[in-house]
C-alpha cells in the first residue's frame, strides 16, 4: 500500500525469497551452527591425545566452513534483506520497529562472529607453537560457536513471533515479541537439528580428508557420530515439542504445505517418505557407531543430504502454514494489516495505495483498474503466467469455457472461507468486479505483470502526499 510493487512474474516473489532462504538456512545449520561445535571438538581432542593428526584435519574443516560461510552464507544472508525489502517492505518494516533492539544486538553479534571466524581461523598456524597458545586459540573457537548460536537464537524468536506473536497484541513490548509460544520450542528444534547436520556433513567431509588413515578414521567416526547420536535423541524430543505447539488453524494446512493443492491426496504417503529419510539417517548414524570407519563415504553424503532435503522442506512449510498472514494475526500475506481491513472495504484500496496509476473506477477502465487490484492484492504470493500464476489456476478451475466475471468474482468473494490460508478481499464491492474482469481476460490476453522495476515508479498524487508509513489517511473527509 506505501511503496511500489516490485514483482518478477516468471518466478514470483514467494520463490524469489524462498530460493535464497532456504540456501541461506542450510548452509548456517549445517555449517555455522552445527560444524563449528565439531571443530572445537577435535582440536580439543587433538589437545588431550597429543594427536596432531586431529589438529590437522580439524584445520581443514574449518577451512570448508570458512569458505562456504563467509562466500555463498554471507551472500545469501544480506540477500535475504534485500529481497524481503523488495518483495514485502510492509511486513519487513514491521518487524524492525517490534524488534529493532533484538536485531541491533544480532547484528553486534553478527559482526563479533565474522571477527571470530577470521582470527579463529587466520591464528590456527601459529597456534601450534605451544601447549598454552593452543588453548588460548580454542577459547575463540568456543567463542564462535557461542555467538553462531547466538545469532540463530535471534532470528528463530522473530520467526516464531511471524507464526504465533502470543500475547503481543496486548502488550506491545520487545520482550512479548521475543518469548512467543512458538520460540523456545522451535529453538530446541533447530538447535538439534543443526547438531546432527553438522556432525553428517563433517563426518562427510571427515572421510574424505582421512582417505590414508583408516585406523584414525575410526576414531573420528567414533568420535563425530557419539556427538551426532546425543543430539538427535534431543533431536526427537524437541520435534515432538515444537509440534505440539503449532496452533490448530496452521495444522490445517499442512496437507497443502507440504504436496500443494494438487497432490494433497499424496500427503499419507509423503509421510512415509519422511519416516524413511529419518531411518535412513538413523541407521547410518548407528552402523557407524556399530562399525567406525568402515562406512562408506557416499552413506554420510548421503545422510546429510537427506537431512538438506527435510530441513528445506520444513522451511517450506513453516513459511506456508502461517498463512493467510505473514505475521500472525496482524499483518496478511499480501502486506495490509488486519486493522485496515474495515476502511479498505469501506472506501476501497486504489483510494489510498500511495503509488497506483488508478484512483476512481469506470465502465472504461475497469479491466486497467483490476490490473492495479490485482498488483495490490495478489502479487505478493502470485504471478500471472509464472510460478504460482493465477491464469493457470483459472484454467483448472473453468476450463476452456469463457470465463464468466461474474463466477470468478463470486468465488472471490468467498474465496476465504473456502481456502482459509488466502486472505479476505481486501477492497469493496466496485474493486473486487474490476478485479473479476481483469482475471476473466487473461483467457485472450495474459500479459505477464511487470512491477516497477520494469514498468517504473508512478508519480505521487495527493493521497501520497497525505500518507505516511504505517498509517493510511482517511479521505472520506476532506
Amino acid at each position: 500500500m506505501d511503496f511500489p510493487i516490485f514483482h518478477i512474474d516468471f518466478i514470483g516473489n514467494r520463490l524469489l525469497i524462498a530460493v535464497d532462504a532456504i540456501l541461506h538456512v542450510l548452509i548456517n545449520h549445517a555449517f555455522a551452527i552445527g560444524a563449528l561445535p565439531i571443530v572445537v571438538l577435535l582440536e580439543y581432542t587433538g589437545i588431550r591425545h597429543g594427536d596432531p593428526r586431529w589438529d590437522t584435519l580439524a584445520y581443514r574443516l574449518l577451512k570448508v566452513v570458512f569458505i562456504v560461510t563467509t562466500t555463498v552464507g554471507a551472500l545469501t544472508g544480506v540477500g535475504i534483506w534485500f529481497s524481503a525489502a523488495l518483495v514485502n517492505p510492509a511486513a519487513i518494516g514491521s518487524l524492525i520497529r517490534v524488534f529493532f533492539w533484538g536485531w541491533f544486538v544480532e547484528w553486534i553479534v553478527f559482526v563479533s562472529e565474522v571477527s571470530l571466524i577470521m582470527l579463529y581461523f587466520l591464528s590456527w598456524p601459529n597456534s601450534t607453537e605451544s601447549a598454552l597458545a593452543k588453548r588460548r586459540h580454542m577459547r575463540f573457537g568456543v567463542m564462535l560457536a557461542a555467538f553462531s548460536w547466538i545469532t540463530m537464537a535471534i532470528i528463530v524468536a522473530i520467526l516464531g513471533f511471524m507464526m504465533d506473536p502470543g500475547d503481543w497484541h496486548e502488550r506491545q513490548s520487545l520482550w512479548a515479541g521475543l518469548f512467543n509460544p512458538m520460540y523456545l520450542p522451535q529453538l530446541a528444534f533447530r538447535t538439534s537439528l543443526a547438531m546432527v547436520m553438522g556432525g553428517m556433513t563433517m563426518m562427510a567431509f571427515g572421510y574424505w580428508f582421512t582417505d590414508h588413515d583408516t585406523a584414525f578414521r575410526e576414531g573420528l567416526a567414533r568420535t563425530i557420530c557419539v556427538w551426532t547420536a546425543l543430539w538427535t535423541g534431543l533431536l526427537a524430543i524437541a520435534a515432538w515439542w515444537y509440534s505440539s505447539v503449532v496452533p490448530a488453524h496452521m495444522l490445517a494446512n499442512i496437507p497443502v504445505a507440504i504436496t500443494t493443492q494438487a497432490y494433497t491426496d499424496w500427503l499419507a504417503n509423503f509421510k512415509w517418505v519422511l519416516i524413511a529419510g529419518l531411518l535412513f539417517v538413523g541407521w547410518v548414524l548407528a552402523d557407524s557407531l556399530r562399525r567406525p570407519g568402515r562406512l562408506h563415504g557416499g552413506q554420510y553424503v548421503a545422510a546429510a543430504l537427506v537431512l538438506c532435503v527435510m530441513l528445506g522442506q520444513f522451511e517450506r512449510v513453516r513459511e506456508f502454514i502461517r498463512k493467510p498472514f505473514i505475521i500472525g494475526n496482524y499483518m496478511y500475506a499480501n502486506g495490509i494489516r488486519v486493522a485496515d481491513y474495515p476502511l479498505l472495504r469501506r472506501d476501497g484500496i486504489l483510494k489510498h495505495a500511495v503509488y497506483a496509476g488508478v484512483r476512481d473506477i469506470r465502465s472504461d477502465n475497469q479491466t486497467i483498474a483490476g490490473r492495479e487490484v490485482f498488483q495490490l492484492t495478489c502479487t505478493r504470493c502470485h504471478t500471472v503466467k509464472g510460478v504460482n500464476g493465477i491464469r493457470a489456476q483459472l484454467v483448472r478451475m473453468y476450463g476452456d469455457q469463457r470465463w464468466n466475471a461474474d463466477v470468478i468474482a463470486a468465488y472471490l468473494e468467498n474465496m476465504h472461507g473456502a481456502r482459509y490460508f488466502m486472505p479476505p478481499f481486501p477492497g469493496n464491492q466496485e474493486e473486487l468486479t474490476a478485479l473479476a474482469v481483469y482475471l476473466a481476460s487473461l483467457q485472450n490476453r495474459a500479459q505477464s505483470y511487470e512491477g516497477v522495476q520494469v514498468t517504473g515508479i508512478p508519480k505521487p498524487d495527493h493521497v501520497a502526499a497525505s500518507t505516511h508509513y504505517g498509517s493510511i489517511p482517511d479521505l472520506t473527509h476532506p
